[in-house]
């Protein structure tokens, strides 16, 4: 269990999961604000979202390192592919069936989810397969996924305008994730080169990779105060945000100033992670 646990990076689909929930709570609270009419925080449709955005995206970074055993040979070779704990047709097995049950799971909650859930089911296949391998598409095709948990958990309440109320959220998620994929691919520069590959630092340079990676994540930085603004937040956002971004400033610093990608992912991830914070305490 815990092999498979590690082959769906169980930590990240765990903070996908919440986002999710975090969207439709979200999503609830600006419904109720703009309806005379009660409506019932929906419990079970929260837990489906929860099992379904941690069954797609564990499946998503299973179906990654099917494709990737190659670079993961050079890059991570303890990971469960090519460490043989786990072999290239169970993982393949695996990822598929994460993928149908956790679209089906969606369709019960209601047809949006359900096309998003497959929509997003279809796109991981296709960027472990193709789109990671080409220049800024498959990190745009990243923060898309990423910050879709937010559009997914609003669309349970798409007939009341839910997704309307997440947007901000989707966009901010969405940039940020940008950033760290482009910073993640400086990152491991060598072994994509080896597999011939064709990331973005590989065809324009690791420093102008990390120019734009930079101009992105400072972007995120400036609308980050949006959600407040548009009353979507409390007070409370503001507090907590302004910690991720001051790691997002720090992350920037660590690969422009350090020339550190490893560690300027890392801190990316920890913004990203108080980001997500400020979402729960300031919905």
């Amino acid at each position: 269990m815990q092999t498979y646990l590690k082959l769906i990076r169980s930590g990240n689909c765990l903070m996908a999961a919440i986002a999710a929930v975090v969207g439709v709570f979200i999503a609830y609270n600006i419904v109720v604000a703009n309806n005379t009419f009660l409506i019932q925080f929906p419990i079970f449709d929260a837990t489906k979202v929860f099992l379904v955005v941690f069954m797609i995206t564990g499946a998503g970074n299973a179906i990654n390192d099917y494709f990737d055993v190659g670079i993961d040979r050079i890059n991570k070779p303890e990971r469960p592919i090519p460490s043989g704990k786990i072999g290239l047709r169970t993982a393949l097995y695996f990822s598929l069936a994460l993928f149908a049950t956790g679209t089906i799971l969606a369709a019960s909650i209601n047809l949006i989810c359900g096309a998003i859930a497959l929509i997003n089911s279809i796109l991981l296949i296709y960027y472990a397969s193709t789109l990671k391998r080409t220049a800024l598409l498959g990190n745009i095709a990243v923060g898309y996924l990423t910050g879709s948990t937010f559009l997914f958990g609003g669309a349970v309440f798409f007939e009341n305008g839910g997704i309307n109320g997440v947007f901000v959220l989707f966009l901010l998620a969405t940039l940020a994730t940008i950033a760290r994929e482009i910073v993640k691919d400086i990152e491991d520069i060598e072994g994509d080169r080896e597999d011939g590959a064709r990331t973005l630092p590989i065809l324009i340079g690791a420093k102008k990779a990390a120019y734009l990676a930079s101009l992105i994540g400072f972007a995120a930085v400036l609308a980050s105060p949006l959600p407040y603004l548009q009353s979507l937040m409390s007070i409370r956002y503001l507090f907590i945000v302004a910690l991720a971004d001051i790691l997002f400033v720090v992350a920037v610093y660590q690969i422009l100033g350090k020339n550190d990608p490893a560690k300027s992912s890392k801190m990316f991830k920890m913004a990203m992670a108080f980001a997500l914070i400020s979402f729960i305490a300031g919905a």
